[in-house]
């Protein structure tokens, strides 16, 4: 979390210090992988690795197809793909010139399966 100055910080007195103090302490056990989370999600934030992820759910692909099914060139497909796969999302495998990938990651997929489903039912 970021250092605030006083000026920023609630002058009210806390109504329920305990509750407060447990949170608190939660968020600090938590705090070193929170700019990892939000680094995590700001790769998820783009739609085109998001339809990657959806398309490798049942079978491995080559750059080649995936690229068709996003409707980019080859080299922005690799691009995204290589993003993906340096956080260890997806796995690489060579065929000759042909490169295929598949997820690493079936959580992942579950949770943004998930996800949709939940977004999908808020907006009916």
């Amino acid at each position: 979390m970021s250092q605030s100055n006083a000026a920023d910080t609630c002058q009210i007195p806390c109504f329920d210090q305990d509750k407060v103090g447990k949170i608190q302490k939660k968020l600090l056990n938590d705090e070193a992988r929170l700019p990892e989370l939000a680094e995590f999600y700001k790769l998820l934030g783009n739609t085109n690795r998001l339809k990657i992820l959806m398309s490798l759910a049942d079978s491995e692909l080559c750059v080649c197809d995936i690229a068709h099914v996003l409707g980019l060139s080859t080299a922005a497909t690799s691009h995204q793909l290589k993003l993906l796969r340096d956080k260890g999302w997806l796995k690489m495998r060579n065929d000759g010139k042909m490169v295929y990938y598949r997820l690493n990651s079936v959580d992942l997929l579950s949770a943004l399966k998930t996800d949709l489903k939940l977004l999908q039912q808020k907006l009916g």
